[in-house]
């Protein structure tokens, strides 16, 4: 695709996000781009009635809660030819499509911008690297690596303190992708792409972050309810060879405890799950605790 003017994506209270080619919305670079009328649509009228919400409103649940029902899908953001597009897809979601949905509209309330551009710019800013689509690599596939890299450009951070709940430490060790190709469209059709993600795998290795193990979930004390706030994305860490993140979804606390709300593959859903958060681990074997990340104001 040719690159067309670049333009600075500016949200507002944090760092200019990275130049990106303001052809994705011209009629030029449509190819870039794909979403349904209805998404375009519903996206415009979260943010319309977002602008007319106090500024006090907890947006991270606010529009978590407006696709509660959504049928979970997987691989949506997959094409049928295999190019990269930035795919808006409200209709159907998986954890991660959940996550970033709710996390550009967010971004969007947090700083007045209430346009369908808009939440195009922050969705390209949170899903790529730096915020520049350059082909399949340049997605942020694992969860560890999305976190830093919003990080970097100021849109999240992660939450790693106080000690206690942030009792337990993961080491990354991620080769999944790599390891297992065949399992991904795009590294099928473009073996080149796999050595890419493998040196991407290198880079996140060995690298450390404090999370909160389940057992420290059982009891709803005061620490961990100070530490974790309605609305704050959970990513659940595992002990899956190759995999950081298992799982994502939004906090939601309840009087008996945390509460998940997520898009589930078992419901078929996004749903706020009945059950505990340290209840739904202890179902999950292999989930360990949970890393807590804040989406900036």
């Amino acid at each position: 695709m040719k690159r067309a003017v670049l333009f600075l994506v500016a949200l507002a209270g944090c760092l200019k996000v990275c130049a990106q080619s303001e052809a994705i919305l011209s009629a030029e670079s449509q190819a870039s781009c794909s979403y349904a009328s209805s998404d375009s649509s519903l996206i415009a009228s979260l943010l319309d009635e977002a602008s007319r919400q106090p500024r006090t409103t907890d947006f991270p649940l606010f529009f978590a809660c407006k696709f509660l029902g959504v049928p979970y899908v997987a691989h949506t953001l997959e094409t049928s030819d295999g190019r990269e597009r930035l795919v808006v897809n409200t209709r159907q979601l998986d954890c991660t499509t959940l996550v970033e949905n709710v996390t550009a509209l967010t971004l969007c309330a947090y700083r007045s911008l209430y346009t369908f551009r808009d939440y195009l710019n922050a969705l390209m800013s949170l899903r790529y690297r730096q915020g520049r689509l350059d082909g399949y690599p340049s997605r942020l596939h694992y969860f560890t690596d999305w976190i830093a890299d919003n990080t970097l450009m100021q849109l999240v951070d992660e939450v790693q303190e106080p000690v206690p709940p942030f009792t337990a430490v993961q080491e990354v060790h991620v080769n999944y992708m790599s390891t297992h190709p065949q399992a991904y469209q795009a590294l099928r059709q473009h073996p080149s792409f796999t050595e890419v993600i493998r040196q991407q795998e290198d880079s996140l290795t060995g690298r450390t972050f404090r999370y909160i193990p389940k057992s420290a979930l059982a009891t709803p004390t005061p620490a961990l309810r100070q530490a974790v706030r309605d609305g704050d994305i959970i990513a659940i860490t595992c002990s899956k060879p190759g995999l950081d993140i298992a799982h994502l979804g939004f906090a939601v606390w309840k009087d008996d405890g945390l509460h998940l709300l997520n898009a589930s593959q078992i419901r078929k859903r996004v749903v706020e799950e009945p059950m505990t958060m340290h209840q739904y681990l202890q179902r999950h074997p292999s989930f360990t605790g949970i890393r807590i990340v804040r989406i900036r104001r």
